[in-house]
Protein backbone atom coordinates (compact mmCIF):
# COMPACT_ATOMS: atom_id res chain seq x y z
CA UNK A 1 0.00 0.00 0.00
CA UNK A 2 1.10 3.48 -1.33
CA UNK A 3 0.89 6.14 1.57
CA UNK A 4 -0.50 9.38 -0.50
CA UNK A 5 1.63 12.53 1.03
CA UNK A 6 -0.75 14.70 2.87
CA UNK A 7 1.84 18.17 2.08
CA UNK A 8 0.11 19.09 -0.88
CA UNK A 9 -3.37 18.60 1.03
CA UNK A 10 -2.58 20.79 3.58
CA UNK A 11 -1.31 23.46 1.86
CA UNK A 12 -4.82 23.79 -0.38
CA UNK A 13 -6.19 23.66 3.14
CA UNK A 14 -4.13 26.83 4.54
CA UNK A 15 -4.55 28.64 0.96
CA UNK A 16 -8.03 28.04 1.17
CA UNK A 17 -7.85 29.68 5.23
CA UNK A 18 -6.23 32.75 3.64
CA UNK A 19 -8.14 32.90 1.19
CA UNK A 20 -11.73 32.96 3.22
CA UNK A 21 -11.70 36.39 4.07
CA UNK A 22 -12.14 37.41 0.56
CA UNK A 23 -15.39 38.71 -0.77
CA UNK A 24 -17.38 35.80 -2.52
CA UNK A 25 -16.93 35.06 -6.29
CA UNK A 26 -19.98 35.26 -8.49
CA UNK A 27 -18.19 33.10 -10.98
CA UNK A 28 -17.51 29.43 -9.96
CA UNK A 29 -16.43 29.27 -6.29
CA UNK A 30 -18.44 30.92 -3.07
CA UNK A 31 -16.87 32.22 -0.16
CA UNK A 32 -15.19 29.24 2.18
CA UNK A 33 -16.43 28.85 5.24
CA UNK A 34 -13.43 27.96 8.02
CA UNK A 35 -14.54 25.62 11.23
CA UNK A 36 -12.76 23.52 13.57
CA UNK A 37 -13.31 21.93 16.89
CA UNK A 38 -10.75 21.05 19.72
CA UNK A 39 -10.93 18.36 22.61
CA UNK A 40 -9.11 18.36 25.33
CA UNK A 41 -9.05 15.36 27.39
CA UNK A 42 -7.69 14.12 31.30
CA UNK A 43 -8.21 10.40 31.53
CA UNK A 44 -7.07 8.12 34.94
CA UNK A 45 -7.29 4.53 34.51
CA UNK A 46 -6.60 2.42 37.31
CA UNK A 47 -5.97 -0.99 35.27
CA UNK A 48 -3.79 -3.34 36.99
CA UNK A 49 -0.41 -3.31 36.11
CA UNK A 50 -1.13 -0.53 33.65
CA UNK A 51 -2.49 2.24 35.59
CA UNK A 52 -2.07 5.75 34.66
CA UNK A 53 -3.38 9.44 34.64
CA UNK A 54 -2.44 11.97 32.01
CA UNK A 55 -3.81 15.19 30.18
CA UNK A 56 -4.47 14.82 25.95
CA UNK A 57 -5.38 16.65 23.23
CA UNK A 58 -7.82 14.12 21.46
CA UNK A 59 -8.49 15.76 18.82
CA UNK A 60 -7.48 19.39 17.04
CA UNK A 61 -8.82 19.58 13.74
CA UNK A 62 -9.59 22.26 11.21
CA UNK A 63 -12.08 22.37 8.49
CA UNK A 64 -12.89 24.50 4.76
CA UNK A 65 -15.87 23.85 2.94
CA UNK A 66 -18.51 25.57 0.85
CA UNK A 67 -20.03 25.40 -2.45
CA UNK A 68 -18.98 25.31 -6.55
CA UNK A 69 -21.24 26.25 -8.37
CA UNK A 70 -25.13 25.81 -6.36
CA UNK A 71 -24.95 22.30 -6.89
CA UNK A 72 -21.30 20.82 -5.22
CA UNK A 73 -20.16 20.93 -1.91
CA UNK A 74 -16.96 20.70 -1.08
CA UNK A 75 -15.41 19.70 2.31
CA UNK A 76 -10.91 19.64 3.39
CA UNK A 77 -10.62 18.54 6.69
CA UNK A 78 -7.14 18.06 8.79
CA UNK A 79 -6.45 16.75 12.09
CA UNK A 80 -3.36 18.49 13.32
CA UNK A 81 -2.53 17.37 16.55
CA UNK A 82 0.07 13.97 17.13
CA UNK A 83 3.85 13.76 15.43
CA UNK A 84 4.77 12.75 11.69
CA UNK A 85 6.10 9.06 12.89
CA UNK A 86 2.87 6.88 12.15
CA UNK A 87 -0.15 6.93 9.72
CA UNK A 88 -2.19 6.65 12.93
CA UNK A 89 -1.69 9.97 14.89
CA UNK A 90 0.64 12.11 12.57
CA UNK A 91 -0.91 15.23 10.98
CA UNK A 92 -2.78 14.18 8.29
CA UNK A 93 -5.89 15.16 5.99
CA UNK A 94 -9.08 13.55 7.03
CA UNK A 95 -11.99 14.72 4.87
CA UNK A 96 -11.38 15.55 1.12
CA UNK A 97 -14.91 15.37 -0.54
CA UNK A 98 -17.02 16.82 -3.73
CA UNK A 99 -20.85 16.49 -3.41
CA UNK A 100 -23.17 16.93 -6.16
CA UNK A 101 -26.20 18.04 -4.28
CA UNK A 102 -28.97 19.30 -7.00
CA UNK A 103 -31.51 16.47 -5.75
CA UNK A 104 -32.51 15.49 -2.61
CA UNK A 105 -33.09 11.67 -3.61
CA UNK A 106 -29.93 11.70 -5.37
CA UNK A 107 -26.68 12.93 -4.31
CA UNK A 108 -23.17 11.73 -5.86
CA UNK A 109 -20.10 12.07 -3.13
CA UNK A 110 -16.63 11.28 -3.76
CA UNK A 111 -13.71 11.84 -2.15
CA UNK A 112 -12.27 10.82 0.95
CA UNK A 113 -14.81 10.99 3.72
CA UNK A 114 -17.12 8.75 6.09
CA UNK A 115 -18.33 5.68 5.78
CA UNK A 116 -22.32 4.80 5.70
CA UNK A 117 -22.41 2.11 8.17
CA UNK A 118 -24.31 2.80 11.80
CA UNK A 119 -25.60 5.65 13.21
CA UNK A 120 -22.92 6.51 15.31
CA UNK A 121 -19.89 6.66 12.98
CA UNK A 122 -20.78 9.68 11.11
CA UNK A 123 -21.66 11.32 14.10
CA UNK A 124 -19.68 14.53 15.57
CA UNK A 125 -17.27 13.54 18.59
CA UNK A 126 -18.87 16.14 20.43
CA UNK A 127 -22.36 15.57 19.77
CA UNK A 128 -21.86 11.77 20.27
CA UNK A 129 -21.32 12.90 24.23
CA UNK A 130 -19.49 10.28 26.02
CA UNK A 131 -15.27 9.40 25.82
CA UNK A 132 -15.38 7.59 22.93
CA UNK A 133 -17.44 5.79 20.26
CA UNK A 134 -19.24 2.52 21.34
CA UNK A 135 -16.17 -0.62 21.12
CA UNK A 136 -18.44 -2.00 18.01
CA UNK A 137 -18.51 1.07 16.34
CA UNK A 138 -14.80 1.80 16.67
CA UNK A 139 -13.47 -1.18 16.35
CA UNK A 140 -15.80 -2.72 12.74
CA UNK A 141 -16.00 0.64 11.33
CA UNK A 142 -12.65 1.69 10.55
CA UNK A 143 -11.68 3.80 13.44
CA UNK A 144 -9.59 1.67 15.35
CA UNK A 145 -10.63 -1.40 13.32
CA UNK A 146 -9.74 -5.37 14.57
CA UNK A 147 -8.52 -6.16 10.65
CA UNK A 148 -5.55 -4.05 11.38
CA UNK A 149 -6.10 -0.96 9.50
CA UNK A 150 -4.35 1.86 10.43
CA UNK A 151 -7.03 4.64 12.50
CA UNK A 152 -9.09 6.00 10.05
CA UNK A 153 -11.61 7.58 11.94
CA UNK A 154 -13.93 5.68 9.98
CA UNK A 155 -13.31 6.84 7.09
CA UNK A 156 -12.16 5.60 3.44
CA UNK A 157 -11.63 6.75 -0.44
CA UNK A 158 -14.61 6.15 -2.68
CA UNK A 159 -18.05 7.50 -4.36
CA UNK A 160 -21.24 7.01 -2.60
CA UNK A 161 -25.24 7.86 -3.39
CA UNK A 162 -27.86 8.84 -1.01
CA UNK A 163 -30.59 10.05 -0.91
CA UNK A 164 -34.01 10.79 1.18
CA UNK A 165 -37.46 9.74 -0.35
CA UNK A 166 -40.89 8.40 0.77
CA UNK A 167 -42.41 12.65 1.82
CA UNK A 168 -45.09 12.52 4.04
CA UNK A 169 -48.16 14.58 3.98
CA UNK A 170 -45.95 17.51 6.35
CA UNK A 171 -42.94 17.51 4.14
CA UNK A 172 -40.76 15.18 6.37
CA UNK A 173 -38.78 12.10 4.69
CA UNK A 174 -39.92 8.93 5.42
CA UNK A 175 -37.00 6.29 3.95
CA UNK A 176 -32.98 7.52 3.93
CA UNK A 177 -30.54 4.89 1.47
CA UNK A 178 -27.03 5.51 1.10
CA UNK A 179 -24.55 2.93 -0.30
CA UNK A 180 -20.94 3.10 -1.64
CA UNK A 181 -18.02 1.70 -3.00
CA UNK A 182 -14.63 2.01 -1.52
CA UNK A 183 -11.10 1.07 -1.88
CA UNK A 184 -11.34 -1.37 1.55
CA UNK A 185 -8.08 0.67 2.57
CA UNK A 186 -8.87 3.09 4.82
CA UNK A 187 -7.69 6.69 4.60
CA UNK A 188 -4.77 8.37 2.55
CA UNK A 189 -3.82 4.81 1.29
CA UNK A 190 -4.50 3.58 -2.39
CA UNK A 191 -6.04 -0.23 -3.12
CA UNK A 192 -3.74 -3.22 -2.15
CA UNK A 193 -5.87 -5.70 -4.19
CA UNK A 194 -8.28 -4.56 -6.34
CA UNK A 195 -10.95 -5.46 -4.69
CA UNK A 196 -13.68 -2.86 -3.76
CA UNK A 197 -15.97 -2.69 -0.69
CA UNK A 198 -19.57 -2.38 -0.88
CA UNK A 199 -20.94 -0.42 2.47
CA UNK A 200 -24.52 0.94 2.56
CA UNK A 201 -27.32 1.28 4.76
CA UNK A 202 -31.42 2.57 4.80
CA UNK A 203 -33.31 3.78 7.98
CA UNK A 204 -36.93 4.29 7.84
CA UNK A 205 -38.05 7.43 10.18
CA UNK A 206 -41.89 6.88 11.26
CA UNK A 207 -42.25 9.96 13.31
CA UNK A 208 -39.70 13.23 14.41
CA UNK A 209 -36.59 12.29 15.58
CA UNK A 210 -37.42 8.59 15.37
CA UNK A 211 -35.44 6.41 13.27
CA UNK A 212 -34.63 2.75 12.66
CA UNK A 213 -32.23 1.56 10.06
CA UNK A 214 -29.75 -1.66 8.96
CA UNK A 215 -26.47 -1.48 7.57
CA UNK A 216 -24.32 -3.90 5.49
CA UNK A 217 -20.56 -4.40 4.46
CA UNK A 218 -18.91 -6.60 2.27
CA UNK A 219 -15.33 -6.63 0.55
CA UNK A 220 -11.65 -7.09 1.62
CA UNK A 221 -8.43 -5.39 3.59
CA UNK A 222 -5.24 -6.62 2.38
CA UNK A 223 -1.83 -6.23 2.47
CA UNK A 224 1.53 -7.06 0.39
CA UNK A 225 3.88 -8.45 2.20
CA UNK A 226 4.94 -12.24 3.39
CA UNK A 227 2.61 -14.39 5.86
CA UNK A 228 2.12 -17.80 7.00
CA UNK A 229 -1.00 -20.12 6.03
CA UNK A 230 -3.24 -22.36 7.80
CA UNK A 231 -0.83 -25.35 6.97
CA UNK A 232 2.23 -23.41 7.91
CA UNK A 233 3.48 -22.57 4.54
CA UNK A 234 5.15 -18.90 4.12
CA UNK A 235 3.30 -17.40 1.31
CA UNK A 236 4.67 -13.68 -0.23
CA UNK A 237 2.23 -11.17 -2.49
CA UNK A 238 -1.00 -9.93 -1.70
CA UNK A 239 -2.62 -11.04 1.36
CA UNK A 240 -6.54 -9.97 0.50
CA UNK A 241 -9.01 -10.63 3.84
CA UNK A 242 -12.56 -10.76 2.68
CA UNK A 243 -14.63 -8.95 5.42
CA UNK A 244 -18.67 -9.18 6.08
CA UNK A 245 -20.56 -7.07 8.38
CA UNK A 246 -24.06 -5.79 9.09
CA UNK A 247 -25.43 -3.34 11.76
CA UNK A 248 -29.13 -2.86 13.43
CA UNK A 249 -29.85 0.72 14.64
CA UNK A 250 -32.55 2.69 16.76
CA UNK A 251 -32.17 5.91 17.54
CA UNK A 252 -34.08 8.56 18.77
CA UNK A 253 -32.89 12.45 19.27
CA UNK A 254 -34.17 15.29 20.02
CA UNK A 255 -32.89 18.77 21.17
CA UNK A 256 -31.64 17.83 24.54
CA UNK A 257 -32.05 13.65 24.03
CA UNK A 258 -30.90 11.09 22.96
CA UNK A 259 -31.23 7.61 23.18
CA UNK A 260 -29.49 5.05 20.93
CA UNK A 261 -28.62 1.50 20.35
CA UNK A 262 -26.90 -0.39 17.79
CA UNK A 263 -25.74 -4.61 17.30
CA UNK A 264 -22.65 -4.76 14.77
CA UNK A 265 -21.54 -8.12 13.25
CA UNK A 266 -18.73 -8.66 11.78
CA UNK A 267 -17.11 -11.96 9.67
CA UNK A 268 -13.74 -11.66 8.49
CA UNK A 269 -9.93 -12.42 9.99
CA UNK A 270 -7.50 -9.13 10.59
CA UNK A 271 -4.04 -8.80 10.21
CA UNK A 272 -1.87 -9.82 13.32
CA UNK A 273 -0.36 -6.37 13.61
CA UNK A 274 -1.47 -2.79 13.03
CA UNK A 275 -0.50 -1.65 9.60
CA UNK A 276 1.57 1.78 10.62
CA UNK A 277 2.98 -0.07 13.89
CA UNK A 278 4.53 -2.93 11.26
CA UNK A 279 8.44 -2.80 11.09
CA UNK A 280 8.52 -2.31 7.33
CA UNK A 281 4.64 -2.07 5.99
CA UNK A 282 5.26 -5.99 4.98
CA UNK A 283 4.11 -7.55 8.00
CA UNK A 284 0.53 -9.98 6.50
CA UNK A 285 0.84 -12.48 8.90
CA UNK A 286 -2.80 -13.22 10.00
CA UNK A 287 -4.15 -13.13 13.31
CA UNK A 288 -5.93 -16.89 13.62
CA UNK A 289 -6.00 -16.77 16.83
CA UNK A 290 -8.06 -13.98 16.81
CA UNK A 291 -10.86 -16.00 14.98
CA UNK A 292 -13.19 -14.76 12.15
CA UNK A 293 -16.05 -13.83 13.78
CA UNK A 294 -16.45 -10.45 15.72
CA UNK A 295 -19.85 -8.74 17.49
CA UNK A 296 -20.78 -6.02 19.80
CA UNK A 297 -23.59 -4.08 21.45
CA UNK A 298 -24.08 -0.58 22.97
CA UNK A 299 -27.50 0.57 24.40
CA UNK A 300 -27.40 4.80 25.40
CA UNK A 301 -29.42 7.84 27.09
CA UNK A 302 -28.77 11.35 27.04
CA UNK A 303 -31.27 13.33 28.92
CA UNK A 304 -31.81 16.51 30.15
CA UNK A 305 -31.34 17.74 34.01
CA UNK A 306 -31.54 21.72 33.00
CA UNK A 307 -32.59 22.15 29.78
CA UNK A 308 -30.29 22.99 26.94
CA UNK A 309 -27.59 23.61 30.03
CA UNK A 310 -26.81 20.06 31.73
CA UNK A 311 -27.40 16.69 30.31
CA UNK A 312 -26.39 12.97 32.28
CA UNK A 313 -25.47 9.81 30.56
CA UNK A 314 -25.49 6.34 30.48
CA UNK A 315 -24.14 3.32 28.42
CA UNK A 316 -23.81 0.12 28.55
CA UNK A 317 -21.02 -0.99 25.82
CA UNK A 318 -20.11 -4.86 25.00
CA UNK A 319 -18.10 -6.07 22.61
CA UNK A 320 -16.56 -9.41 22.00
CA UNK A 321 -13.47 -10.09 19.59
CA UNK A 322 -13.92 -13.21 18.38
CA UNK A 323 -17.69 -13.18 19.42
CA UNK A 324 -17.22 -15.12 22.39
CA UNK A 325 -17.59 -14.14 26.15
CA UNK A 326 -14.93 -15.48 26.87
CA UNK A 327 -12.30 -12.13 25.93
CA UNK A 328 -15.20 -10.10 26.27
CA UNK A 329 -15.23 -6.36 27.03
CA UNK A 330 -17.86 -4.40 28.91
CA UNK A 331 -18.03 -0.70 29.71
CA UNK A 332 -20.59 0.62 32.21
CA UNK A 333 -20.62 4.01 32.03
CA UNK A 334 -22.43 7.54 33.66
CA UNK A 335 -21.61 10.87 33.44
CA UNK A 336 -22.51 14.55 32.76
CA UNK A 337 -22.35 17.12 30.04
CA UNK A 338 -22.38 20.84 30.88
CA UNK A 339 -23.01 22.97 28.22
CA UNK A 340 -21.03 26.18 29.04
CA UNK A 341 -22.01 28.19 25.70
CA UNK A 342 -23.34 26.81 22.45
CA UNK A 343 -20.02 26.33 21.44
CA UNK A 344 -17.90 25.68 24.64
CA UNK A 345 -19.43 22.18 26.24
CA UNK A 346 -17.65 20.52 29.77
CA UNK A 347 -17.80 16.57 29.59
CA UNK A 348 -17.48 13.74 32.68
CA UNK A 349 -17.87 10.63 33.16
CA UNK A 350 -17.11 7.17 35.23
CA UNK A 351 -16.95 3.88 34.17
CA UNK A 352 -16.54 0.82 35.28
CA UNK A 353 -14.59 -1.98 32.93
CA UNK A 354 -14.57 -5.87 33.05
CA UNK A 355 -12.55 -7.19 30.83
CA UNK A 356 -12.16 -11.36 30.39
CA UNK A 357 -9.26 -11.48 28.15
CA UNK A 358 -7.14 -9.65 32.01
CA UNK A 359 -6.05 -11.57 34.50
CA UNK A 360 -7.90 -9.03 36.78
CA UNK A 361 -11.06 -8.26 34.81
CA UNK A 362 -12.23 -5.44 36.87
CA UNK A 363 -11.30 -1.62 36.75
CA UNK A 364 -12.17 1.78 36.70
CA UNK A 365 -11.47 5.18 34.21
CA UNK A 366 -12.66 8.48 34.91
CA UNK A 367 -12.68 10.89 32.05
CA UNK A 368 -12.82 14.69 31.72
CA UNK A 369 -13.43 16.41 28.54
CA UNK A 370 -13.49 20.00 27.33
CA UNK A 371 -15.08 20.65 24.18
CA UNK A 372 -14.67 23.48 22.14
CA UNK A 373 -15.78 24.69 18.72
CA UNK A 374 -15.45 27.46 15.97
Amino acid sequence: MKRISTATAFAVLITLCTDAQETKSNSIMGKPKISGYLIGQYQTSTQDNNNSNSFNIRYARLSVGGHILDDFEYKLQGQINGNTSTLGSSPRLVDASVEWQKYGFLKVKAGQFKLPFTFENPMHPIDMGFMGYGQAVSKLSGISDRMGQHSSNGRDIGIQIQGDILTNTSGRNLLHYQVGIFNGQGINVKDADNRKNIVGGMWFMPTKGLRVGVFGWAGSYARNGIWTDRNGNEQSGTNSLSQYRYAISAEYRNTDWQVRSEYVHSTGYGFSTTYQNSDNQKDARVNWTQGNKADGFYALCIAPVIKQKLRAKARYDLYRPSAEWNNSRTQYEIGINYILHKNIELQGEYAFINDRSLACHNYSMVDVELCVRF
